[in-house]
């Protein structure tokens, strides 16, 4: 495997800026490693352990290798750049991307080409990034397995017939198969945090309105948020810092800087080097991992409670808190996210943009269009969400259903309030097992919602959460650590975080796809 996609953006920044390298050979190489593992969709029939991953619905090599020799003539010719400058990036094809297709992974938007960037894909191109292409997805970001996208599924490189997670599955696979050291995701319930936990990858979700979503295709817009993938703390903290920062486009912006997520990070990981977290107080949730862990997988129990201790060895005091609401979570969740989607994905009707299907026989009416464009352009599991979530709004039972889950969340958001008072940050485990085969759990909607029960609390309260990779299960499988901090406490995450990491074994070296020959 070539050296130079090994590297982590922390290291492939500090060699361009030295010189050592170029991007225009990093983007290559990162773009060679795409073309020889990514291959054909599982429904093809032709993919094997060296290629089919499927994580990129498109790929943007013209325009990325253009940018990089764009940046190696600025350097040498000694003009200023930004940290990243230089270092290739995967974004979610649910972010718009001017000159690039943005589908959704959905028949409804297939083929549709942005006329502007969203605000974080401009900032990617202003920190001069080259965007690698864009990676694949649960459809509009619906489902937990990245079964559900309209262009066949995602494998998991560390398993090909295992499901890497959802919706963000293609940016964790990405990044985890060394196709691209950093990759942009969207995390509502749980996107980014769960694909990570199951590709051993380092996800992060944001504090809600601290990174914009002016541009992200909206599934539920009071819990979408947008937010980095990398294999390290430290890398996500760089990305994090780049797109970070408050947007007049987006209503729900918050006007704070960006924080300095990577001397925190610094921070952090020289702690657990020395061995010192006095002071440090963290909570363990008994809801989520604590008491007798119910619900959650042996091993990957038994792995989290042994990093407790490990960060009680070295000085933190452990404390185990109750958020009695966050039961009713996934409850409140799909009733809230239901009938946002049922709201937002209105507009895809077949008259506007996107699909258009016109029936063949009867009179064509805009009724009869949209009918048929909506039936032959959603997958079902948007279908299922969008008619649950229309259930939920009409009349007779929005103040039974919405209104009820609203409250829950209020008390959900109480209940963290309360705990931060007693500790700097939550942990838990990211997931309840580790990665599960196809097919396991698509029969069964319920058991495949219940996969996000340690995220989901998360995106009700808008507070930043964080996955880390902590080890790896007896089945050759990652297991993944949960941060959690207050809202706009993303900073104390990342000293976590770090920590977690530098006290944990290296997960991602472990992964069968840095041992794959690129043919």
């Amino acid at each position: 495997m070539n050296e130079l996609i090994q590297l982590t953006a922390a290291e492939a920044a500090e060699k361009l800026a030295s010189g050592e390298i170029t991007s225009v050979e990093l983007t290559q190489a990162h773009l060679d490693r795409i073309a020889a593992t990514d291959g054909a969709p599982l429904s093809d029939n032709r993919a094997d352990g060296k290629n089919g991953l499927n994580a990129f619905l498109h790929i943007n090599a013209e325009e990325a290798l253009a940018t990089a020799a764009a940046v190696d003539a600025d350097r040498a010719a000694g003009k200023e750049l930004p940290p990243l400058a230089g270092v290739p990036i995967a974004v979610k094809d649910l972010i718009v991307t001017k000159g690039q297709p943005t589908t959704a992974a959905s028949r409804m938007l297939e083929g549709w080409m942005s006329p502007y960037d969203g605000t974080v894909t401009r900032k990617v191109r202003e920190a001069r990034m080259p965007i690698l292409g864009k990676t694949n997805l649960d459809e509009f970001a619906m489902g937990s397995s990245n079964e559900h996208s309209a262009f066949g599924v995602v494998r998991n490189p560390w398993a090909l017939d295992r499901a890497p997670g959802g919706s963000g599955g293609g940016s964790a696979a990405a990044v985890t198969a060394f196709q691209a050291p950093l990759a942009l995701g969207t995390d509502t319930g749980g996107s980014i945090r769960q694909p990570a936990a199951l590709t051993g990858s380092v996800g992060v979700k944001p504090t809600y309105g601290s990174v914009s979503r002016y541009g992200v295709i909206a599934m539920a817009s009071s819990l979408d948020q947008v937010g980095p993938v990398a294999r390290t703390v430290l890398d996500t903290a760089l990305l994090h810092e780049a797109i970070a920062g408050h947007d007049p486009l987006d209503a729900t912006s918050l006007p704070d800087e960006p924080g300095n997520f990577v001397e925190e990070a610094k921070a952090g990981a020289e702690a657990a080097r020395k061995g010192d977290l006095s002071g440090l107080r963290i909570g363990v949730i008994k809801e989520l991992g604590g008491g007798n862990g119910e619900g959650f997988e042996a091993g990957v129990l038994a792995r989290f409670r042994e990093s407790v201790e490990e960060l009680r060895a070295a000085g933190a005091e452990i404390i185990e808190v109750s958020l009695p609401s966050v039961t009713e979570a996934i409850s409140a969740y799909y009733m809230i996210m239901s009938s946002e989607v049922s709201s937002n994905l209105a507009r895809y009707d077949g008259v506007r943009y996107g699909l258009r299907v016109v029936p063949e026989d009867g009179p064509v009416t805009i009724e009869r269009v949209m009918s048929a464009t909506r039936s032959a352009g959603f997958g079902h599991e948007v279908k299922r969400r969008i008619i649950l979530g229309t259930h939920v709004l009409s009349a007779g039972y929005y103040d039974a259903y919405y209104g009820s889950a609203q409250k829950v969340r209020t008390l959900i958001q109480r209940d963290f309030d309360a705990v931060f008072e007693q500790v700097d940050v939550l942990v838990s485990p990211t997931a309840p097992e580790t990665a599960f085969k196809f097919g396991e759990k698509t029969s069964d909607p319920l058991a495949m919602y219940l996969y996000d029960v340690a995220t989901i609390p998360a995106n009700l309260a808008g507070i930043p959460g964080m996955n880390v990779p902590n080890a790896v299960s007896s089945e050759g499988l990652p297991i993944g650590f949960q941060v959690l901090a207050p809202a706009r406490g993303d900073l104390v995450m990342y000293k976590v975080a770090s920590l977690v990491e530098a006290l944990s074994d290296d997960v991602a070296g472990q992964c069968p796809a840095a041992n794959w020959e690129e043919k």
